[in-house]
């Protein structure tokens, strides 16, 4: 027996957010149903709202409210490393550790041939123009140890090795094919600490 079609439109939208197959979609779909209107509100609510407020900052195209973020606008941050990670989410990650206290550059993903994502449609003007325009001594290579997050890596060495800025990337503690954002705050501390440079 079909769904309705209210029903299977929502089971439709909902399978497709990213890890949910049409089971899943099938049980989040069912337990709307069966809440209270206040919640189903509240969800809705919250959805328009992030995506009427939230933006990426100017310069470092991490999530903000605001023009810029609030590591870009926090004085107290070191203005000479910057570590460039491939997602928000990755900035999260690094920041539950308090072990890096510099700025960030968000990519927007990483280099991968397959999906056809080529350098330009990533960060990385933005991230020459940082470096050429922000007195940048240092940058820390924080994409994922996985094989599109290693050619990513690479990409950025040769692009700014010329301009003379040192370029390091995290140690081992991070195991090969995971992502930051599963990484816990002690395995990123240490990999930070032991941050080698790039040749």
């Amino acid at each position: 027996m079909p769904y309705l079609p209210s029903v299977q439109k929502l089971i439709d939208e909902i399978s497709k957010l990213p890890g949910i197959g049409p089971k899943s979609a099938q049980r989040i779909a069912y337990f709307i149903l069966k809440t209270d209107d206040k919640f189903v509100y509240e969800l809705s609510e919250s959805l328009l709202e992030v995506k009427h407020k939230v933006r990426f900052c100017e310069n470092c195209f991490d999530l903000s409210e605001e023009p810029l973020c609030k590591t870009c606008s926090d004085p107290r941050r070191q203005n000479q490393i910057l570590c460039v990670v491939e997602e928000p989410k990755d900035v999260l990650a690094i920041e539950k550790t308090n072990e890096f206290r510099g700025r960030y550059h968000v990519l927007g993903g990483v280099l991968s041939p397959l999906d056809s994502i080529g350098p330009e449609d990533l960060h990385f003007k933005d991230l020459l123009r940082r470096i050429t325009g922000e007195d940048i001594t240092e940058v820390v290579v924080c994409t994922n140890p996985n094989l599109e997050g290693e050619t990513t890596a690479m990409y950025i060495h040769k692009l700014l090795t010329p301009l003379g800025v040192t370029v390091s990337r995290l140690a081992s503690g991070l195991p090969v094919g995971a992502d930051l954002d599963y990484a816990d705050e002690q395995t990123l501390t240490r990999a930070f600490m032991g941050r080698r440079l790039m040749e």
